[in-house]
C-alpha cells in the first residue's frame, strides 16, 4: 500500500475515534491492524493491501458509536483518497464481514474477510479482551455481573469461529487466559458475595 494513503488512513482513524475509550478506539483498530498483517504473511493467496485498510476501517461504520448508512464513513475516506471503485467495493465487503453480532453463523466469502474478522476476534480475547469488555462496560454503565455475562455470551465463543489455523491456533492460547481469568474471577465472586 502507498505510504501516502496507510498515514491517511491512521490519521482518520485517530480523528474518528478519539473521544473513545470504550474498547473501540483507535488503539483496537491498530491491534487488529497488525493482527491482521500477521495473519496474511501465512496466507499468500490473500491481498495484503484489503486486508490493511478493511482493518483500519472496519469500525468506521460501526452502529454502536456512528449512526452512518451503508458504510459511509469507510466509503467517504476511500473516495476522498483515491481508492479504485472496485477496490472500495472489495474493501467494504469485507468491512461487511466482520461483525460478530451481524454476521452470526456466517463466514466471510473471501480469504482478506476471513483474516479481518479472526484479527478483530482475536482481539476480544485474551488480555486485550477482559481490559476492552470492562472498558466499554464502565462506558456504558453494565454492571460487573453483566459484564461477565459477555464472556459467555461471546469471548467464549470466538475459539471455534476462527477462520484461518494462525488465528486458531492464537485463540487457544487466549482462549485459555480467559477461561483461567473468568474462573478466578467468578471464584471471587462467590465467596465475597
Amino acid at each position: 500500500m502507498e505510504e501516502q494513503l496507510r498515514l491517511a488512513a491512521e490519521e482518520y482513524v485517530q480523528t474518528l475515534f478519539r473521544d473513545n475509550a470504550g474498547g473501540h478506539d483507535a488503539a483496537h483498530t491498530f491491534r487488529v491492524r497488525s493482527l491482521a498483517l500477521t495473519l496474511a504473511q501465512e496466507e499468500p493467496a490473500c491481498s495484503p493491501d484489503i486486508v490493511e485498510l478493511a482493518a483500519l476501517l472496519h469500525d468506521a461504520d460501526d452502529p454502536k458509536l456512528f449512526s452512518t448508512g451503508d458504510l459511509g464513513n469507510a466509503r467517504a475516506f476511500l473516495a476522498q483518497n483515491g481508492v479504485a471503485p472496485d477496490t472500495a467495493e472489495q474493501i467494504c465487503r469485507v468491512i461487511r464481514s466482520v461483525s460478530f453480532s451481524q454476521n452470526q453463523g456466517r463466514r466471510p466469502d473471501t480469504l482478506e474477510g476471513m483474516i479481518v474478522q479472526d484479527a478483530d476476534r482475536l482481539d476480544a480475547m485474551g488480555a486485550i479482551g477482559i481490559a476492552r469488555t470492562f472498558a466499554y462496560g464502565g462506558e456504558h454503565g453494565r454492571s460487573l455481573a453483566e459484564s461477565v455475562q459477555h464472556f459467555h455470551d461471546k469471548l467464549l465463543k470466538l475459539k471455534d469461529l476462527m477462520n484461518t489455523p494462525a488465528a486458531k491456533e492464537l485463540a487457544e492460547e487466549r482462549h485459555g487466559f480467559l477461561t483461567a481469568f473468568l474462573g478466578e474471577l467468578e471464584s471471587e465472586l462467590r465467596i465475597s458475595g
